[in-house]
C-alpha cells in the first residue's frame, strides 16, 4: 500500500513544501534532473524529488519507550529457515518505461497526462533504474544478508498489448529471467508477484481494463499474462501471488480516483469524475478475484510441484472498536470485512462477507456456481501487508445516511483517535501510519480463527517518512533511525510472540518481507519510494538485529550521487 500514495497525498494537500535534492552527511546537496527518457540509463538512478528522515529526532518526542536490550528481537529466536526478504514492485523502480519494447501502463499515461495529480508532477519514466541497475541491486541484497526478494512483473514489459495477439516482448522476458538467475546464484529466493497495478493502457483503451463489463475479456488476457510467466520463469520461481492489494488498486483507483486510471463519480475530485465510486470498485474487484481463480487453477493443473506455493497478497489496515458498545464492534466486524473480507472470503469460501452482500447489495456482483467453486480454496499460502490500524465507529445504518465510496458500505468511520482523545498510536511522520503492533497479531489471530489457520507470509511491513524544506537533517543524524528501528524491531517481536502464544508455526508462515525499494546498504535499507514519481528516499533497519553504520552513509552518498 505504501509505496502507491503519492497522488493520494497530493490530493489531500497533505506535505507541502517537498523536497527535490537529496542531503549528504555534510549537509551537501545533490541534485538530480529530470532525464531524457529515450536515453538508456545504464549507470545512474533518478531521484528528482526525495526526503531525508527525521525519525532520529522523535524517539522520546513522541513518548515512544525504547525497546531494552533483552526485548530487541534477535535472530537466534526464530527457526533456522525462517526468512527474512524486501519487497519491491515493477512501476515504482524499473524505470525504462518505453525501452526494450515495452509497452504503455496504465501508470505511464496517467502520470504523463495528469502531471496536476502527481504530488510533485513527475513520473516514473526513470524511477530507481531498476531495469538497468538490477546487478546492483542483487549485490546490495546480498551484501545485507537478504534471504528473499520479493518484485514484481510489469505485464507490458511482457506482453505490450496485453494480449495473446499482441505478442509477447522477449527483451522482456530476458530481463526478468536474468534478474531470477542472478537472485538464485546468490542465495536469494524469489517471490514474484503478477500484478501490482500496471494494467497494459491498450487494454484500458480496448474495454476498460479491470472495469470489463464481461468480466471474460479482461479474466482471459490476464490468465494469458499469468501463462507466460508460468511458462518462461516457473521452473525457477517457487512462489507466486497472483495479485498485490486489490482492496488498495480497486478503491483508489475507481473510488477515491487518486490512483491510475484516475475515475471517481462525479461531483468527486479526480482525472475523470464520471465514472461511479460506489459500483466500479466492486466491478473491478470482481473481475480480479475471477482472473485469480482461473491463474490458479491454470497453474495448478500444468504447473504445481511439491515446493511450490500460489496466492495473492492482502492490505490489512487493523480495526479496534472505538468504543465498548455492541454497536462500536459490529463496526469493527464490518471494517474487517469490507478490508480484508471483500477477497479473502472469496477465496476462503467462494462468496462475500455477508455484510457486504446486505449492505452494497446489487451493486456488489454476484458469482456464478462454477466461479465459487474455482474461488474456494485457490490458494495454498496467502501474503499479508500491515502498516498500521484504526478505530472503527458505528455509522447507522438508516436512510438518513448515503454512502458516497464503496468503502462507506462499511457504515464505519476510521477513526486515529480513541474516545480518550488519543491517537491508537504514536505517529510515525507517514501522514497515515501510527505504530500499532497489536494489530499485526489481532489480524493473525483473526486468520486463526476464523478463516482456517492457513499458512500466512509477511509481505510486507515499514513506515515511511518525511522532512521539509525547512527543516533539513544531516545524514549522521538521519542514520541514528530509532523511530523506524523501534517499529520493525517491535513489529518482529510482534510475530514471535504470536508464535509462541498460539504452540505453533502453522499460525504463520516462515517469512517476514519488509517494504522497501532501492537501494540496500550492508546494515540498513534505504527507501526510495517512487510513489508516482515522488521518490522518498528514507532509512530503515532491514537486518533487525545489526545496528546502523557509517558504510550506509557511504553508500547513501553513492546512491544519491549516482555513483554506483
Amino acid at each position: 500500500m505504501a509505496p502507491l500514495l503519492a497522488a493520494a497525498m497530493n490530493h489531500a494537500a497533505a506535505h507541502p513544501g517537498l523536497r527535490s535534492h537529496l542531503v549528504g552527511p555534510n549537509n551537501e546537496s545533490f541534485s538530480r534532473h529530470h532525464l531524457p527518457s529515450s536515453s538508456p540509463q545504464s549507470s545512474k538512478r533518478r531521484c528528482n524529488l526525495s526526503f531525508t528522515t527525521r525519525s532520529a529526532r522523535v524517539g522520546s518526542q513522541n513518548g515512544v519507550q525504547m525497546l531494552s536490550p533483552s526485548e530487541i528481537p534477535q535472530r537466534d529466536w526464530f527457526p533456522s529457515d525462517f526468512t527474512f526478504g524486501a519487497a519491491t514492485s515493477a512501476y515504482q523502480i524499473e524505470g525504462a518505461w518505453n525501452e526494450d519494447g515495452k509497452g504503455e501502463s496504465n501508470w505511464d499515461h496517467f502520470c504523463h497526462n495528469h502531471p496536476e495529480r502527481i504530488l510533485d508532477g513527475s513520473n516514473s519514466d526513470i524511477g530507481a533504474n531498476s531495469y538497468h541497475m538490477y546487478k546492483t541491486d542483487v549485490r546490495l541484497l546480498k551484501e545485507m544478508g537478504m534471504d528473499a526478494y520479493r518484485f514484481s512483473i510489469s505485464w507490458p514489459r511482457i506482453l505490450p498489448k496485453g494480449t495473446k495477439e499482441g505478442g509477447i516482448n522477449p527483451d522482456g522476458i530476458k530481463y526478468y529471467r536474468n534478474l531470477i538467475n542472478l537472485l538464485l546464484e546468490n542465495g536469494i529466493e524469489p517471490y514474484v508477484t503478477i500484478f501490482h497495478w500496471d494494467v497494459p493502457q491498450a487494454l484500458e483503451e480496448k474495454y476498460g481494463g479491470f472495469l470489463d463489463k464481461s468480466h471474460k475479456s479482461i479474466v482471459e488476457d490476464y490468465t494469458y499474462f499469468a501463462k507466460v510467466c508460468f511458462d518462461n520463469f516457473g521452473d525457477k520461481v517457487k512462489n507466486w501471488l497472483t495479485f498485490n492489494e486489490p482492496q488498495t488498486f480497486t478503491s483508489f483507483s475507481y473510488g477515491t480516483g487518486v490512483f491510475a486510471p484516475g475515475r471517481c463519480s462525479p461531483g468527486l475530485d479526480c482525472a475523470y469524475p464520471t465514472g461511479n465510486s460506489l459500483v466500479e470498485p466492486y466491478t473491478a474487484g470482481h473481475n480480479i478475484l475471477l482472473a485469480h481463480a482461473e491463474a490458479v487453477d491454470l497453474y495448478n493443473k500444468h504447473y504445481k510441484r511439491d515446493d511450490t506455493r500460489i496466492g495473492l497478497a492482502f492490505d490489512v489496515m487493523g480495526r479496534v472498536p472505538y468504543g465498548t458498545s455492541f454497536l462500536d464492534k459490529q463496526a469493527e466486524e464490518r471494517s474487517w470485512d469490507i478490508n480484508l473480507g471483500w477477497f479473502l472470503e472469496p477465496v476462503v469460501r467462494g462468496d462475500y462477507p455477508f455484510s457486504m452482500r446486505s449492505l452494497a447489495r446489487e451493486r456488489l456482483p454476484f458469482f456464478k456456481d462454477e466461479q465459487k467453486e474455482k474461488l474456494a480454496g485457490s490458494y495454498n499460502m496467502l501474503g499479508l501487508n500491515y502498516y498500521t490500524s484504526r478505530f472503527s465507529k458505528n455509522i447507522d445504518i438508516s436512510p438518513n445516511y448515503s454512502p458516497v465510496l464503496n468503502t462507506d458500505d462499511a457504515y464505519a468511520s476510521q477513526e486515529v483517535n480513541g474516545p480518550d482523545g488519543k491517537p491508537i498510536g504514536p505517529p510515525m511522520g507517514n501522514p497515515w501510519i501510527y505504530m500499532y503492533p497489536e494489530g499485526l497479531k489481532d489480524l493473525l489471530m483473526i486468520m486463526k480463527n476464523k478463516y482456517g489457520n492457513p499458512p500466512i507470509y509477511i509481505t510486507e511491513n515499514g513506515i515511511g517518512d518525511v522532512d521539509t524544506k525547512e527543516t533539513p537533517l544531516p545524514m549522521e543524524a538521519a542514520l541514528n533511525d530509532y523511530k523506524r528501528l523501534d517499529y520493525i524491531q517491535r513489529h518482529i517481536a510482534t510475530l514471535k510472540e504470536s508464535i509462541e502464544y498460539e504452540s505453533t508455526l502453522e499460525l504463520i508462515s516462515s517469512i517476514y518481507f519488509a517494504s522497501v525499494f532501492i537501494a540496500l546498504c550492508s546494515v540498513a535499507i534505504i527507501y526510495m519510494w517512487h510513489m508516482h514519481g515522488s521518490i522518498k528516499i528514507m532509512l530503515a533497519l532491514m537486518d533487525p538485529f545489526m545496528q546502523l553504520g557509517i558504510k550506509c552513509a557511504r553508500l547513501l552518498r553513492l546512491v544519491s550521487a549516482g555513483q554506483l
